[in-house]
């Protein structure tokens, strides 16, 4: 079982949707992804939004001149990954990423491309 640096700047933050994501709540420690500017997604899936409580969720794109987003660390095994995965909805696609730390971890970012 691997253990996975997954980077956070939404809702995986909130320990109440860690709980239903990954079973339990997830220790967090604060980091930064610099070259993304943060946008706002409208959610349609029903579960995603009864679990978030909210159908307006955080996106990233790309953008060298943004300052770093702020978020926060999470370490999860395989199944945790694939349960992020599964919370995820299309709209996201998940790609490795260095963040301020220098540490090497999974975000999801914007799934459509971008000019």
């Amino acid at each position: 079982m691997s253990a996975h640096l997954l980077f956070s700047y939404g809702t995986l933050r909130d320990p109440a949707v860690q709980r239903g994501v990954f079973g339990r709540s997830v220790p967090t420690v604060a980091d930064s992804l610099p070259g993304f500017r943060v946008d706002e997604l409208t959610i349609t899936d029903p579960a995603v939004i009864a679990l978030s409580g909210t159908d307006t969720h955080l996106v990233l794109r790309p953008d060298p001149r943004a300052d770093p987003v702020p978020g926060v660390r999470l370490e999860v095994d395989d199944a945790g990954l694939s349960a992020a995965d599964d919370y995820e909805v299309d709209d996201y696609r998940r790609v490795r990423v260095t963040l301020t730390s220098g540490l090497r971890a999974w975000v999801y970012l914007a799934a459509e491309p971008t000019d």
